[in-house]
């Protein structure tokens, strides 16, 4: 048994079969790797348990569909025993002859092939088996009529392949249109959202505005200075005051209600307005309106030199 040559026909065999995941080869390896153990004897005793351990695989139900797959792919036979003392037997199968040298042009083309290659082969030959059915004739017909349908159902599979290339185009063209679509809404969602958000902004901001009570006419502070038993004269320097800076309280926030500015004003008025100003003294001074006492004579001669 040479494990390199079997290894390299397991690669090159699982290179070109795609419904293998990795899942799979790690459970070949671990498979291998006990068959190593044995020294390559076929069959081998497994446990279930060990292999999970060396796959790294946690589930058993992965691990029955993993087995099943290679199995179903004859890359092993498996034998399961439902003795919980006894191990299920497995043997390798042999895969040397997938190490024949292969030319570089099908290397290119398994390369390049892919799932949906793979399915339009499989669609395509469905196609001419099912027309092969349907326009067989019997032996006693002569070779060359046979040769005429022959190329009439490889004319008429040819025509269904066309036809099933435009649908996956039309359908890939349709899917763009629809993503298309889709942005174009999404988009239109966002700039409906943007237009809302600042429709409330603005109302709410005439909100706070129309909340706001207007500042006061000259007439309403008199009105309501008049109201509270103080002159107009008060209400006249208030107004004046609170107009001349924009109606801010403090020269720096917004006056919210100018009644309550004006009760301040009035209070300020009464503790403050009463009291002299020890800083200012006046003094009163008689004034003699008589013209003697600036000592000088009331008869005078300007024509005297002096």
């Amino acid at each position: 048994m040479n494990y390199i040559k079997h290894l390299t026909g397991f690669f090159e065999k699982v290179s070109v079969d795609y419904d293998l995941n990795p899942t799979h080869i790690s459970l070949y390896m671990a498979i291998f790797q006990l068959w190593n153990q044995n020294r390559f004897q076929n069959p081998i005793s497994i446990s279930r348990d060990e292999l999970m351990r060396i796959s790294k695989i946690a589930s058993t139900a992965t691990y029955h569909k993993c087995m099943k797959d290679l199995t179903d792919r004859e890359y092993v036979i498996y034998k399961p025993s439902f003795n919980p003392f006894k191990g299920s037997i497995l043997e390798v199968c042999n895969l040397d002859f997938y190490t024949k040298p292969v030319p570089k042009k099908e290397l290119k083309k398994r390369a390049t092939k892919s799932k949906n290659d793979q399915v339009i082969e499989q669609v395509n030959e469905q196609v001419t088996k099912q027309a092969l059915n349907k326009h067989q004739t019997s032996s006693k017909h002569v070779p060359y009529i046979n040769n005429i349908n022959n190329t009439n159902i490889i004319n008429i599979a040819k025509q269904e392949n066309l036809k099933n290339e435009k649908k996956l185009i039309f359908t890939n063209s349709i899917f763009d249109e629809v993503q298309e679509s889709d942005l174009k809404v999404e988009k239109e969602k966002e700039k409906k959202l943007r237009e809302k958000k600042k429709n409330i902004g603005e109302a709410a901001l005439s909100c706070r505005a129309q909340s706001r009570p207007p500042k006061p006419t000259l007439e309403e502070a008199q009105i309501y200075f008049l109201e509270k038993n103080f002159p107009e004269v008060e209400a006249q320097r208030f107004f004046n005051y609170f107009e001349s800076n924009g109606w801010l309280v403090g020269g720096r926030t917004k006056m919210k209600d100018w009644k309550a500015a004006a009760r301040n004003w009035m209070l300020n008025t009464k503790k403050f307005g009463n009291k002299p100003n020890n800083s200012v003294r006046t003094e009163t001074k008689t004034i003699n309106l008589n013209p003697n006492h600036l000592h000088v004579t009331n008869q005078k001669n300007y024509g005297e030199a002096l």
